[in-house]
């Protein structure tokens, strides 16, 4: 079977990288490319001109429910399938969807083609951040690297409004139906290369492979199976694993009252938890219906589809100063900062779009708040949000952390794109309270629930919430390397009790 054995070390890593950044710029690409062509008469002629008011939302958001469905199940076959089988069934089904949305003749095809598509993005949701998070074989590489692809996320929803604004200067159906068909371009070149590349060697090891882990942990490090970091790394994985399997099982009862050593339900709850805030602060919202939005605020067809691209490239801008600061800064202070930003922009947004008198000035005004907003959120509320959930989990249940994380976030999607496009044809600019408020409540919730994880090992970051009693028990279990040996004493605030 054709791999790539010779790819060792950084050059293994990056190719790993490009893979997982095309699927996630893919899934990026998709989120935004709707939303530049929706309102359009070639797109509406091709699907018979529907008239009710709840059609065109259905169209948007029918995939964010498939991907919310996806994620369900993927916390079942996650660990069956591994990260890097996901990834690559995401990007076939991706194929198949893409080429049926781009090929539609009516409303029913085109929902099918965002279902399958959906499912796709659901599978490469999940894995993503927990594939390049358990790649890493140092603290300081795992949040910029996830940082990394986030940018091709927000970056992926930039391109597709550039390239909506670009076609629909057309007035055929061709300016609608390649924007749409592009994203298999990615899908394309992501399935190929995640087909040559392993799966991760925590997952080997996970699924009792410890042959296949031995020799992926070494490629890593570009060095023999015998070499002292191989080894070590090996214990700290390995050892993390038998201390998983002596605590409580875990069990569906303890997403709700969680009786674990290890506290796995409630890591899970806070994975679900923080995505699906990310949602409610409004962000997809702005993603889908940007075009909708600006034009709701008075300004012309062509403004309101040039400013779409341009906040949406604003947006992505956002996420190029992650990777760069998320070690130093951290990743709780990172998202408790933006929310108080991010607050304060949705205040003069929505105070300045729901005066009944509106002025040239409060429009713009209006307009640079909403620009500002997705400038932070695109800095503290993506790369860090997507990087926790995974982090956070246990190694034998990090696919169902992976798997809560993106149910929350396509959840509150669904409706909040559903919901929401109905709101903003209803009731305008009261729809924005909602995410006034979601932003407010992300302060406290970040301050109480998520400790820092910032420099801790995966398998160190277990001791983040452990109990006490088993927490106090941690030297007993086998090596966790040098990095390991550091950041054991944590301050009460940090720990989550019982």
């Amino acid at each position: 079977m054709l791999s790539l054995d010779f790819a060792k070390g950084r050059l293994l890593y990056r190719l790993m990288s490009v893979c997982c950044c095309l699927a996630f710029g893919m899934y990026g690409y998709d989120a935004g490319v709707l939303g530049g062509v929706q309102e359009t008469k070639p797109f509406r002629d091709a699907m018979g001109n529907p008239t009710g008011t709840y059609i065109i939302p259905m169209i948007a958001s029918s995939y964010t429910l498939a991907a919310a469905v996806c994620s369900l199940i993927t916390s079942v076959l996650g660990m069956p399938l591994g990260r890097r089988g996901c990834i690559l069934l995401g990007d076939i089904l991706v194929i198949v969807g893409g080429s049926l949305q781009a090929s539609a003749w009516s409303v029913a095809q085109m929902i099918v083609g965002r279902v399958i598509c959906g499912f796709g993005i659901g599978f490469i949701s999940c894995a993503v951040p927990t594939y390049m998070a358990e790649m890493s074989i140092t603290t300081k590489e795992r949040g910029p690297e996830i940082g990394v692809q986030c940018i091709f996320l927000v970056g992926g929803c930039a391109v597709a409004y550039w390239i909506d604004f670009g076609f629909t200067r057309m007035d055929n159906q061709i300016s609608w139906r390649f924007p749409i068909g592009f994203q298999t371009a990615f899908a394309l070149v992501s399935a190929i290369g995640m087909f040559l590349l392993p799966d991760t060697p925590r997952w080997y090891y996970a699924r009792g492979r410890h042959d296949e882990g031995d020799k992926i942990l070494a490629r890593l490090h570009d060095c023999a199976v015998d070499d002292e970091a191989v080894q070590e790394m090996r214990r700290s994985i390995v050892s993390s694993i038998e201390f998983e399997e002596e605590s409580k099982q875990f069990n569906v009862l303890d997403l709700f009252w969680d009786r674990t050593k290890l506290r796995v339900g409630h890591r899970i709850r806070v994975a679900f938890l923080l995505l699906s805030m990310q949602q409610m602060m409004g962000i997809n919202l702005s993603v889908y219906y940007s075009t909708i939005i600006f034009g709701q605020i008075g300004l012309s067809s062509f403004l309101s589809q040039l400013l779409a691209a341009v906040m949406n490239t604003t947006f992505a801008l956002g996420s190029l100063l992650l990777p760069g600061t998320i070690e130093r800064f951290g990743r709780r202070k990172i998202m408790i900062y933006s929310a108080v930003g991010l607050t304060i922009c949705m205040t003069v947004f929505v105070a300045m779009i729901g005066l009944s008198n509106p002025t040239p000035a409060t429009q713009w005004t209006a307009v640079s708040a909403a620009f500002l907003y997705n400038f932070i959120f695109g800095y503290g509320w993506i790369g860090v949000a997507w990087l926790y959930g995974p982090e956070i989990a246990p190694l034998r249940f990090r696919h169902v952390g992976g798997a809560a994380a993106a149910f929350g976030e396509w959840l509150f999607c669904f409706i909040t794109v559903f919901a929401g496009g109905i709101g903003l044809q209803n009731v305008g600019w009261k729809m924005w309270l909602w995410c006034l408020l979601s932003c407010a409540a992300a302060i406290p919730f970040v301050y109480y629930f998520c400790p820092e994880t910032t420099g801790k090992t995966l398998e160190e970051i277990d001791l983040l919430f452990t109990k006490e009693d088993l927490s106090n028990s941690a030297s007993n279990v086998g090596s966790w390397g040098d990095e390991g040996k550091e950041g054991f004493e944590f301050e009460h605030e940090e720990k989550i009790h019982a």
